[in-house]
């Protein structure tokens, strides 16, 4: 590994100094309230090139935009990765009732073979009629309705009914490329300039704030509290609010992440109403980021969505306007590539749903596969089916390993020098804080980058892992931090907790003040 690690840093090291002048720091490049960017396409340097396009000349807001979890660090190797929620290139297997279906209606002719009996479970075979049916003409690579394809969001709302119990609209479901896309369509209809204003959490999953930047908004952090377990205060969301409010900015509204990304908190059902409430006084649209909900590691808490609190509380659709998302990417069925989501959207009057529909109209429509997923992971096999039983082994057996994983890397970070790792609740990151010596962070400012880049450029080079810096995330100014995710496949855990081990240790001992 050492060879590999040598070979590795000496192909790489002309990258590393093209790229030593750009700043790692995501949010110091999106517009943010109290660090608004100096940046502009007339202070960019011009070129004499004739072609039609160069860094001068295209729109400045996508100069501003940057994704950390595909960033730097990420662009330098491609060896063992520990940055981004992608299970299945990891070595997570699909679940097999949900590929069997994709499959059959993918291919509908063997539905009418003999041998396909013997091959596909017969719940699978009897859903791939089912949704086929639903489909006009049977074909998957035709378009569908922009919102979706109506048996799908018919499924989809009955199980979010289940989930909650409380009723769901189908014509409130609008089917997504993932939940990215929806996060992006929100983000177009609320922000007119940059004086509009989101909150999101500090630390944030990249996709809130490149979206902020990309259509022109502002972000107003809020801090989570890390010696609380990465609480969400509301003392915090008013005090940010009233700030931005005395600067002009006009916030529209609140996205909460939970589980937390890059986090792994889980919310308490009575910070949630807390939460709920906020919104409701302050007239904000609540955006609630709910694709990890199957991802829940600890005993005392559960995944309870903002739907179905807010609906707790007796507030429907005149007193607070909602958006849920969800994913086929995370939970156990990390179906990433398939590129399924949906959102769903309530509080809207029926001038402001038309809008929305327009704007996805535009896109036509997304993927059926994605959608056709979308649609089995709210409706799974049930007791009874042939395939439940297979079902449900590959779900736990996906979860357990995962909790396992989280709660082996959480102790071996807690363990090291310097290091301390909140409790992994749920979702599929750990978010250590690293206290680096003086020597380290003056070693870090001499090549220009932030302290958390230079750590885990040091790790890469060193070890082939690959984890993403706390800059990328936010993070409280003066602390440093790195995103890890627990995908890793289970049997290859201690490998990388001895190579991290290691690591961490040489690197203390030659900065040490």
């Amino acid at each position: 590994m050492q060879k590999y690690a040598r070979v590795t840093a000496s192909l790489i090291t002309d990258l590393l100094r093209r790229r030593s002048r750009q700043s790692s720091r995501l949010l110091s490049s999106t517009h943010i309230l109290d660090h608004p960017s100096s940046s502009s396409s007339s202070s960019l340097m011009s070129s004499s090139s004739t072609h039609p396009l160069s860094v001068a000349t295209i729109n400045d807001k996508v100069l501003k935009c940057e994704y950390a979890v595909r960033g730097e660090i990420v662009t330098l190797a491609q060896i063992l990765y520990c940055n981004i929620g992608n299970p299945q290139s990891l070595g997570q297997q699909p679940i097999t009732f949900f590929r069997e279906v994709l499959a059959l209606c993918d291919h509908p002719a063997i539905l009418d073979r003999s041998e396909t009996q013997g091959l596909f479970s017969t719940d699978a075979i009897a859903r791939a009629w089912q949704i086929l049916d639903q489909i006009p003409g049977r074909a998957t690579g035709a378009y569908s309705h922009s919102q979706g394809i109506k048996g799908l969001r018919d499924t989809i709302a009955a199980g979010i009914e289940e989930r909650d119990g409380y009723p769901a609209d189908p014509n409130d479901i609008f089917l997504t490329d993932g939940a990215s896309p929806a996060v992006h369509m929100m983000m177009q209809l609320l922000i007119r300039s940059e004086g509009d204003g989101i909150l999101c959490p500090i630390p944030q999953y990249p996709l809130y704030s490149a979206s902020i930047a990309l259509h022109g908004g502002t972000l107003v952090p809020y801090y989570l509290d890390e010696a609380t377990g990465w609480g969400l205060e509301t003392s915090e969301l008013k005090k940010q609010l009233e700030a931005a409010k005395s600067k002009g900015i006009n916030v529209r509204a609140l996205v909460v992440i939970n589980p937390g990304n890059p986090t792994g908190q889980v919310l308490a059902e009575d910070n949630q109403r807390q939460i709920v409430e906020f919104c409701k006084q302050e007239g904000l649209v609540l955006l609630a980021d709910e694709v990890y909900q199957e991802n829940i590691y600890v005993p005392d808490k559960k995944f309870h969505s903002f739907k179905k609190i807010s609906r707790s509380m007796g507030y429907g659709n005149e007193d607070i306007a909602l958006v849920s998302f969800q994913s086929v990417s995370k939970g156990y069925y990390g179906e990433c590539g398939k590129r399924g989501g949906y959102m769903e959207v309530t509080g809207f009057s029926p001038e402001i749903r038309e809008q929305i529909y327009k704007v996805a109209s535009v896109n036509l429509c997304s993927n059926i596969s994605g959608q056709i997923l979308a649609s089995l992971v709210m409706n799974p096999p049930k007791v009874g089916d042939e395939s439940f039983e297979s079902y449900s082994a590959e779900k736990d057996g996906i979860l357990s390993s995962l909790a396992r994983r989280a709660k082996a890397l959480e102790d071996a970070l807690n363990s090291l020098e310097g290091v301390k790792c909140n409790k992994a609740e749920g979702a599929m990151y750990l978010f250590p804080r690293i206290y680096l010596p003086a020597k380290a962070i003056k070693a870090a400012e001499a090549v220009n980058t932030s302290p958390d880049t230079f750590y885990c450029r040091r790790l890469l080079n060193a070890t082939g892992i690959v984890v993403v810096p706390g800059s990328g995330f936010g993070q409280v100014p003066g602390t440093w931090h790195f995103r890890c995710t627990i995908l890793p496949q289970e049997d290859k855990i201690p490998a990388i907790v001895s190579r991290l081990t290691e690591f961490h240790k040489q690197f203390m001992e030659e900065f040490r003040d």
